[in-house]
């Protein structure tokens, strides 16, 4: 006879009763199957909760190690800021003495060939800048490695070889001037950085002139000085306009000094309507206030 169940018998006790238990076998078949169940379950549990562990570890050493990059990150921008305000001091004090002595500003022409094909594509790269500062810088050497002697020292304005119609002399604009050249407190970050022109206050859409005779090199949005007019006077001299509301001049335009060029807004990154002058000797920004007038 085939058996279809176990027997357990229970003793209560040395000379107790005892009982008989009988047990199907699929009772024990389905106790079985679901322990093994549990089993498996717990350590399907057990393994993802040490893989979560393994992850939440993981993320937290990158998320230490991003927070690592980021410090070093602003260290490393604070230091290129800090550098490239020391350069452009530099370079503007290079620029300027070298056109005390009247170094170079003869071989420029008053339109160099090619302006027109140079101006389609905005103003002039970093690369460009750098070498006219290595000229400048090469000049000043070689002027104290050989010595002037009686020379006369020759600005902007008595060098013979200028039209004087070419030179920055009168005010773009009639206003308070804000902020002048050289080092300044940034009114949006707050540190300290290189001014690189001369900021004008004046009311919101007073006409902007041409502080000179030139050639309109580009006019158009710039991402810090909002909608901007530069203009080539020839012989390495450039003026910029920044932060105008309107642009009233195109690129290759011929303009005269007084000539109106646009209206004073506070485009791109600005605290109010004023206009952001630059004068720009060699590719290198020199303060406009020492060629001004009245």
């Amino acid at each position: 006879m085939e058996r279809t169940h176990y027997t357990f018998l229970i003793f209560s006790g040395a000379h107790g009763k005892f009982r008989r238990v009988q047990v199907p076998f699929y009772v024990i078949h389905l106790t079985l199957a679901f322990s093994i169940v549990g089993i498996l379950t717990v350590a399907a549990l057990a393994n993802s909760y040490t893989r979560m562990l393994l992850k939440v570890s993981d993320y937290n050493s990158l998320r230490t190690e991003r927070e690592a990059l980021k410090n070093q990150y602003r260290s490393l921008e604070d230091v290129v800021s800090e550098t490239n305000a020391k350069l452009d001091s530099l370079r503007s004090l290079a620029a300027e003495v070298a056109l005390t002595y009247g170094f170079g500003a003869a071989r420029q022409a008053r339109f160099p060939q090619g302006l027109l094909a140079l101006a389609t594509e905005g103003p002039s790269s970093a690369e460009s800048g750098y070498r006219t500062s290595l000229y400048a810088f090469n000049l000043m050497k070689s002027a104290a490695l050989n010595s002037l002697g009686d020379a006369v020292a020759l600005d902007l304005f008595s060098n013979v070889h200028i039209d004087r119609t070419t030179v920055p002399s009168i005010w773009p604009v009639r206003g308070q001037v804000t902020a002048g050249f050289g080092q300044r407190m940034d009114p949006f970050s707050g540190e300290g950085a290189f001014h690189a022109g001369m900021d004008i206050s004046a009311p919101y859409g007073t006409r902007v002139e041409a502080a000179a005779e030139g050639l309109v090199f580009y006019g158009g949005p710039d991402q810090g000085y909002g909608n901007e007019v530069l203009i080539d006077h020839g012989y390495g001299i450039k003026t910029k306009y920044g932060h105008l509301t309107d642009i009233y001049v195109v690129v290759g335009q011929e303009v005269k000094r007084g000539q109106v060029i646009g209206t004073v807004g506070m485009s791109g990154k600005a605290t109010g309507p004023h206009l952001h002058y630059e004068v720009i000797v060699h590719e290198t920004p020199v303060n406009p206030a020492r060629y001004l007038h009245g």
